[in-house]
């Protein structure tokens, strides 16, 4: 599950040349805060995925609500 997650996350990854020095923006709109940039979109693509699981990891640790992404949702339905 979490595999698809990952995956569907990056399916909706916007990607964008920065005029100024060329390099490439990554970012996912429905995951705040998660972004990269470098020289290649391959290489931007690798970072925007290493910073979406460490995204995902820490909003899991601290409880944090994450969005349900192409009907995935990793949100813990605990019931007290």
């Amino acid at each position: 599950m979490l595999t698809d997650y990952i995956h569907a996350a990056m399916r909706q990854a916007h990607y964008e040349i920065i005029e100024e020095d060329g390099f490439i923006y990554g970012s996912i709109a429905a995951t705040p805060g998660v972004w990269a940039q470098a020289e290649t979109l391959e290489a931007c693509r690798e970072a925007l995925q290493s910073v979406l699981e460490d995204w995902i990891v820490v909003g899991l640790r601290m409880g944090d609500p994450l969005p349900v992404i192409d009907g995935i949702d990793l949100n813990a339905n605990v019931a007290a």
